[in-house]
């Protein structure tokens, strides 16, 4: 059974692990993704809705999102909305769906996504080496107290050692696949 401070550090990773996965799921990489939309909220009779509430959002073969709303009264609000978002595309409206079309990307365009993605997983292992440090602090201050014995801090310590390795790798297998969704649009 592990330590629960071992548990804990690892749960933590795991979170940092989960918001830097979700970040990069958000991110726009040229390729059509109902996920470019999941921030965005529509005016829907006062209250801020998401699209996905309001409308089926698919993925034609043309490189373009199709929303179609239930009701056809939302059409102009769920425009307006994508419009002011600041993702970058355009909405166009036909009176029955939007489309949002994705032109192909330049390599300039890539590699500048590439760079962002980078930076989004630095700050996911930033994230995790905080945790390593704050762990090993406290298993430190728990052996000057004398609540573990210095055997079980250095066991512990390299305990927190292989789990915090094993989730900087993740972190760069993250990276990994989101460069080769980039890299191949």
């Amino acid at each position: 059974m592990k330590h629960p401070l071992v548990k804990s550090a690892e749960d933590r990773m795991n979170k940092a692990i989960e918001k830097i996965s979700d970040e990069l799921r958000k991110m726009r990489t040229g390729r059509p993704t109902p996920a470019i939309l999941e921030e965005i909220k529509v005016d829907y009779y006062g209250a801020a809705t998401p699209i996905n509430q309001l409308a089926t959002v698919s993925i034609s073969e043309d490189r373009a999102l199709i929303i179609k709303p239930w009701d056809k009264s939302v059409l102009s609000a769920i425009e307006k909305a994508i419009f002011t978002s600041g993702i970058g595309l355009t909405p166009l409206n036909d009176g029955n769906v939007i489309r949002l079309v994705f032109p192909t990307p330049t390599t300039e365009q890539k590699q500048k996504w590439v760079k962002k993605v980078k930076e989004i997983i630095e700050q996911g292992k930033v994230a995790i080496r905080n945790v390593r440090r704050d762990v090993l602090k406290d298993l430190k201050d728990m052996e000057k107290d004398g609540k573990i014995s210095e055997d079980d801090e250095k066991r512990l310590e390299k305990e927190i050692q292989e789990i915090t390795d094993k989730k900087v790798e993740e972190m760069d297998k993250l990276f990994e696949k989101k460069e080769k969704e980039i890299m191949e649009v």
